[in-house]
């Protein structure tokens, strides 16, 4: 392993020093000091000329880091640069990250209460806290700066970022979902998304805390899991659909063999026995792409249990289908879409992309015999997620799918301070797939589907 991948891996160990002086990195009189970027930018620059990055390579990180401190000392002294002890300090941690991180954002990057990180050109860098979006101090040096970090991020996972191909989708080393663009797709300047995941995954007792689901839902998600019931994620973009997934996914016995396919690996599986694809687009000749349609199409060669589809986003609507119906039971997977019902519409249209030209009856069938619940989640105003429905798909009806809704979160207004006030409760339905749960040996309380039980959100 390098010196730049062990620094990368290993930067948990100076969080501590970090939130020592996260109070300067996010002030506003240091971090929109002109004084201090140019000190920074200077530093950074005759840090590089100086430094013999062979011989950091055989040394130890600690020993490495106390290198370039020393380093900068000498060259502040030889500038008689006007920088204090908390400066000094700070201006070690920059120039590190700089040079084995990812610069400015490295601050942002290990702040836990952070969940989104949107950089939007150099000079503008938003983050998500608690759902809500707040802009920060922390800028890049200029357009080229924000260039070289998201060239770094790009090339550790293979891909690449250039005029001929300016949109990537990648993942930092924890496992956060990246997505960059870059002129002259983006005419102000290159723009980078960071959706971030915790380091240890939310489970199910933390989404009871926060609202999210009920203990009744999910003992019903447990359930289904084990008895190897076929479920679609529906939502929008930040609903916690990649969380959700994530969640039934634990469910999943240990001694079955699971195989993940995604555009960008960002499943954190607990299981021994998992297998993960990922997509890759083509080269800068146009060859070499593998399309998620191809890899789900492998992963039927490679003897699976479960089949967990990161997102349905094209024709390879079609093979999951028909994987979920040719006796992969258990299979997940995630889609964009506003309510149950738009989900099976889009995978309606997503069938047809495949290049087939199958009546509207026979899509519906093949969906509804290989569906059997759709999840919505969603993301409220107030910027807490929530699951909305647990719906069952019955089967088909005429020409229409029936479906039928087994809990729901009924909204009832919006507090003074903007808060979402409703409750969770069940519809009273008992579902069909009650059969093959209790065939699995699954038991359920007998008031589970009681609608008089009301859990209130706060």
């Amino acid at each position: 392993m390098s010196l730049r991948e062990q620094i990368s891996t290993q930067h948990l160990q100076v969080v501590g020093e970090r939130a020592d002086a996260a109070g300067s990195s996010t002030n506003p009189a240091r971090a929109r000091s002109e004084s201090y970027q140019k000190l920074r930018h200077e530093v950074h620059q005759t840090v590089l000329e100086r430094v013999e990055l062979e011989r950091l390579s055989r040394m130890p990180q600690d020993q490495v880091r106390q290198e370039i401190g020393a380093l900068i000392a000498r060259i502040l002294e030889e500038r008689r640069a006007p920088a204090n002890d908390l400066e000094r300090r700070q201006l070690g941690i920059d120039v590190y990250d700089e040079m084995f991180g990812f610069g400015p954002l490295e601050v942002l990057l290990h702040d836990p209460g952070v969940s989104d990180i949107l950089v939007n050109t150099a000079r503008q860098i938003y983050v998500e806290r608690r759902g809500r979006l707040e802009l920060t101090d922390v800028t890049f040096y200029d357009d080229a700066h924000l260039m070289k970090v998201i060239e770094k991020i790009v090339s550790r996972v293979g891909r690449r970022i250039d005029e001929s191909s300016p949109m990537v989708d990648a993942r930092l080393p924890d496992g956060s979902r990246v997505n960059a663009i870059i002129p002259p797709s983006a005419v102000d300047g290159p723009l980078l998304s960071i959706r971030r995941f915790a380091a240890n995954p939310l489970q199910v007792p933390d989404l009871i805390s926060l609202q999210t689901l009920t203990p009744p839902m999910a003992e019903i998600l447990d359930g289904l899991a084990r008895a190897k019931v076929n479920i679609l994620i529906s939502g929008g973009t930040g609903s916690g659909k990649t969380t959700l997934l994530n969640v039934l996914s634990g469910f999943i016995p240990n001694d079955e063999r699971i195989v993940t396919i995604e555009d960008a690996a960002e499943l954190q599986l607990r299981q021994e026995h998992v297998l993960r694809l990922e997509t890759r687009p083509p080269n800068i000749e146009g060859r070499g792409e593998i399309t998620q349609r191809s890899l789900v199409r492998n992963a039927l060669r490679m003897r699976p249990d479960r089949i967990i589809l990161g997102e349905v986003r094209g024709a390879e609507a079609l093979d999951m289908l028909n994987a979920m119906n040719t006796g992969h039971e258990g299979s997940l997977a995630t889609i964009h879409a506003n309510s149950p019902r738009d989900a099976l519409t889009r995978l309606e249209n997503m069938i047809s992309l495949g290049g087939l030209t199958l009546p509207p009856k026979t899509m519906r069938q093949q969906i509804a015999s290989a569906i059997t619940v759709v999840v919505q989640a969603a993301r409220l105003t107030d910027g807490r997620r929530k699951i909305l429905s647990i719906s069952e798909i019955t089967g088909m009806e005429g020409d229409v799918v029936n479906m039928q809704e087994i809990f729901t979160f009924r909204r009832t207004g919006v507090d003074t301070t903007g808060t979402v006030r409703g409750h969770f409760c069940a519809t009273g339905v008992r579902p069909k797939f009650m059969e093959r749960l209790q065939a699995f040996g699954v038991a359920l309380p007998e008031n589970i589907f009681d609608p008089a039980r009301r859990f209130e959100t706060t």
